[in-house]
């Protein structure tokens, strides 16, 4: 028999080895009972995404002059622990994840402060950054997928937004989204004779689309004593 044997043979027959045992599973139960538990506890783990756009760029062109200058700046920051980027079509997107347990707000300042103090490192022509934080409830946890033989991928849409429409309404959901088929548009087709003949230039037209694509609030009328709100 070995030192093990031996050892374990006397921890067998010692008096204390009941007592020892008891010890043991009193205080495994006391901290069962004082350590605090949450059934759904809040993880912090900020991440947060700097969306850059730079207009008829490829995507290596976007790489080279948005992403990895982007890319440097936020493994810049301390509490930093990776980065994630895409470089697309005229479009940068570059994903930083803080530590576990940093603060939402101040990883948003940070990320902020620090695109603000190199501005000129981004080429011209490109879109000021633009900054959105994700947190753990933002990950989607339920996926509909909507296919079918009969109807094609633009009716299939129509059906799910009408079915966002009543999903919204179950409690506790906090945010929908509906992704495939073609999103309804309107195609204006240019008369060049007749811009030309009126002096609109098509940078105007567009102009002017964009502007009426909203709702102005001009006031209210008061009428027989009632308030009348009008819209445009």
């Amino acid at each position: 028999m070995g030192f093990a044997g031996r050892l374990a043979g006397r921890f067998l027959q010692s008096r204390l080895t009941p007592l020892l045992t008891v010890a043991a599973l009193g205080a495994g139960l006391i901290g069962l009972l004082a350590t605090p538990r949450e059934e759904e506890p809040q993880i912090s783990v900020p991440m947060i995404d700097v969306i850059t756009a730079l207009p008829g760029a490829s995507p290596a062109e976007v790489e080279n002059l948005l992403t990895r200058p982007i890319e440097q700046r936020l493994l810049e920051i301390p509490a930093v622990e990776h980065v994630y980027s895409m470089s697309d079509e005229g479009y940068s997107l570059v994903t930083a994840r803080f530590r576990v347990g940093e603060d939402q707000e101040r990883s948003i300042t940070r990320v902020e402060a620090k695109l603000r103090s190199n501005p000129d490192r981004l080429p011209m022509g490109s879109s000021p950054p633009v900054v959105q934080p994700h947190a753990i409830d933002d990950v989607p946890i339920l996926a509909l997928t909507l296919a079918s033989g009969r109807y094609s991928s633009n009716e299939l849409r129509r059906i799910a937004i009408q079915l966002e429409d009543d999903i919204r309404t179950v409690p506790d959901v906090g945010e929908t989204r509906v992704i495939g088929g073609a999103p309804r548009q309107i195609l204006v087709e240019l008369d060049p004779t007749r811009l030309m003949a009126a002096g609109v230039a098509p940078g105007q037209v567009a102009a002017a689309l964009a502007s009426a694509n909203g709702r102005a609030d001009p006031g209210e009328m008061a009428t027989s004593g009632s308030a009348r709100r009008s819209r445009m």
